[in-house]
This record gives structure tokens, sequence and C-alpha cells, in this order.
């Protein structure tokens, strides 16, 4: 039967409102703007970015003409335009920061492991950045180049579900390497960035983490051959060896064996090598766990075209990262929208439906099986050609 509630409604029932509640309490979000409150507040910024909002203008002038429908939403009040700026602004990003994490350690638990990952019994994850171009006008405090402002979002994603558990925004001038600082790192996992994050120092600790690295060598690395290990003749691994760095500074940040894999890809041709710390594994799956690695580019190719990230509600540091914690957060919750109900299209179809269905009155799981349907039978044999040929 039909409740009569919104599919907005329904999907905000994935929202960790106990988490969201605590994150509340203990950032005291309601200690200003006491009439808007955070759940006001999130709710204007998800709506926002389901419906492809790019300004403050556009979604207060949109929740204003909503009328009663607003209320069904859940949203009780249609804020002014400085309202809702002055509470990206003011309230603290660490709110949404935490909540979203909340989210996260729900979907790891529930969201289809990749098959590969799961048959190696492995964690992985894969480390990464973007630069978001801003205004240097409107932004003043992000300048980057002579007249460009930008933030770079440092990002750490679960290979096994394909989704962010990890992320820091800092100015763009930051260099991506030193992200490796923040993150704690889980003993017997596999952690794969490309060469930039190549940092002899800093893959130590990772070794002493009891944690695996996968990379690619810098050229002209200095390093001595302790073993050749057998490799297929005609197979894509062209070379696996132990080695041991040589440098005079690169043998004292990195005084344990290593192991590097020449691969070429077979479909390309394009020779690749790389370094890990992990001397056992064979090479094939070396290079598989390299090539997983895309997923994190997927991510920052895919939020950028279905997601606002790229204009923002605000001009602060806090806005900024309000925003995009936002962002992360409608990212799992079309993941998770996804795999609850069983739906057979792509997360890019998934947010483009939602966008124009948000306030329909039906279950989910129907109004997606109708809209699949409607897309099968969208061809009407008894309607006459227009063209003959």
């Amino acid at each position: 039967m039909n409740s009569g509630r919104t599919v907005f409604a329904q999907l905000l029932e994935l929202l960790p409102r106990r988490a969201f509640e605590s994150a509340i309490q203990r950032y005291a979000g309601h200690k200003k703007l006491r009439r808007f409150s955070c759940m006001d507040q999130l709710l204007c910024m998800v709506f926002a970015q389901l419906t492809g909002r790019s300004s403050l203008r556009e979604t207060v002038s949109c929740l204003r003409a909503l009328g009663a429908r607003r209320y069904h939403c859940g949203i009780r009040v249609t804020p002014a335009r400085s309202t809702l700026a002055e509470a990206n602004e003011r309230r603290d990003f660490r709110i949404f920061m935490d909540t979203a994490l909340s989210m996260i350690a729900w979907a790891r638990m529930e969201l289809p492991v990749d098959a590969d990952l799961k048959r190696l019994k492995i964690y992985a994850f894969a480390i990464d950045s973007t630069t978001i171009d801003l205004c240097l006008k409107l932004f003043p405090w992000a300048h980057f180049r002579r007249h460009k402002a930008g933030v770079k979002a440092h990002t750490m994603i679960d290979l096994r579900v394909g989704i962010p558990v990890f992320m820091r925004v800092s100015h763009a001038k930051v260099a991506d390497v030193s992200v490796l600082d923040d993150i704690c790192f889980q003993a017997g996992a596999f952690y794969v960035m490309d060469r930039g994050y190549v940092d002899f120092a800093r893959f130590y600790r990772i070794h002493l983490a009891g944690a695996f690295f996968i990379t690619r060598t810098k050229r002209r690395m200095d390093a001595r051959v302790l073993q050749r290990l057998p490799v297929e003749p005609d197979g894509p691994i062209k070379r696996d060896q132990l080695i041991r760095l040589r440098g005079p500074k690169s043998r004292t940040l990195y005084p344990d064996t290593l192991r590097r894999v020449r691969f070429i890809d077979p479909h390309t041709g394009k020779r690749l090598t790389f370094l890990t710390n992990h001397l056992t594994l064979d090479a094939p799956s070396v290079a598989m766990l390299y090539r997983k690695r895309w997923k994190i580019e997927l991510l920052f190719k895919w939020m950028k075209q279905h997601l606002h990230i790229t204009s923002f509600f605000g001009t602060t540091p806090n806005a900024v990262k309000t925003q995009l914690w936002i962002a992360v957060m409608v990212y799992v919750l079309i993941h998770r929208l996804k795999h609850r109900y069983g739906l057979v299209q792509t997360p890019n179809q998934i947010a483009q439906i939602l966008s124009v269905m948000i306030f329909e009155k039906t279950p989910i799981d129907q109004a997606f099986s109708e809209v699949g349907q409607k897309i099968a039978d969208g061809e009407n044999h008894n309607q006459l050609k227009l063209f003959e040929f």
C-alpha cells in the first residue's frame, strides 16, 4: 500500500539519525540559528544536491515554490538565502563529517564486496586527491595560482565496496603525499596509490604498521637486485624482483627489502613498473590491485559530474567542507538505496531519476520498477510509422 510518503522522505530513512543528533550535541550545532535547525540545513543541502541546484538563490526559490510539499519532505521552514549561507559558514562542518562517517561504516557492512578482493580475502584502499577550482575574488583564502584559487580533496576509498572512507580538504598547494601522515593504517591491508605518493620515509611507516603499499616506481630509482622470482614466459608479468634501495638517502629511509614488478598491459601495451613491500602475493594480483585504483578516479569524475561540488553555498573554509561532506553523504545514500531495494539502474540513472521523482508519493521500489517497465514498454507496435523506407 502507498503510505503517502514522498520518495525524498523514504530516502532520508537511510540517514543515521542517532549519530546525527550526537554530532549536533558534540559540536553545539544548535547554539546559534535556533529556528533553522541542523536537520533543516541538511535537508535543504540534500535537496539541492539531488535536484541539481547550483546556487543559494535557486535552492531557496525552488523550496519556496514547493509550498505544502516541502512540509511532507520534512523541511519545516523555507530559509532566506542569508540564513542558509550563514548556517553553512558558521555551523561546524564536523557535524556532517561525523554523520557521513557513520553512514560509511554501515554501508561497508551491507554493500556487496568486489569479487576479486573477496576471493583474495584482503582489504584494499586507494588513495588520491582531486583539485577543485574556485573563484579567487570569492575565495581569497584559497589562493592557488596567480589568477586562480582552489582546494584539494585528499580521499581514500575502500576498494571492496567502492565508497570513500576518508577525506581531508586542504589548500590546493598542499602536497598529495602529506595526507599519509593523517591516515591510521590497518595492519594487513593494502594501500594503492600512484607514484606521486612515493616517499620512502612514509612508506617505511606503513611497513612498520604491518600494512602493505602498492605504487609505481619513479624513473632511475637506484636499487640492487637481491633475487629474481620466476615468471611465465608469455605472460603479462615480465619481471619480478626482490630489491634493496641503494641511494645514499633512500636506503636510510627504507632499509628493508622491496619488490619490483614489471607489467605490460595486454590491451594497451603500456609498460608499468610496480613497487610493493608485500613479498609473497603473486605478481598478477599486484597488477590487479593497482588496476582497481581506477575506481577512485571514477569516483572523482562521478561526483564532479552528478553532484555539486564545484559551486559552493558559502565562501568560508567551513562552508566548503560542509558541502563536500554532504555530497559524500548523498553519494553513499544512492549506493545504499541501490543495494537495499535491489535496483537495476546504475548510480547515475538513480541520481537522475531521483531528481524528478523525489516529491512523488509512491514506494521507492515501486517507483523505480515502474520506470524500468515504461522504458521496456516504450514502443507501441500499433503506432503507424511516419516514414517508410
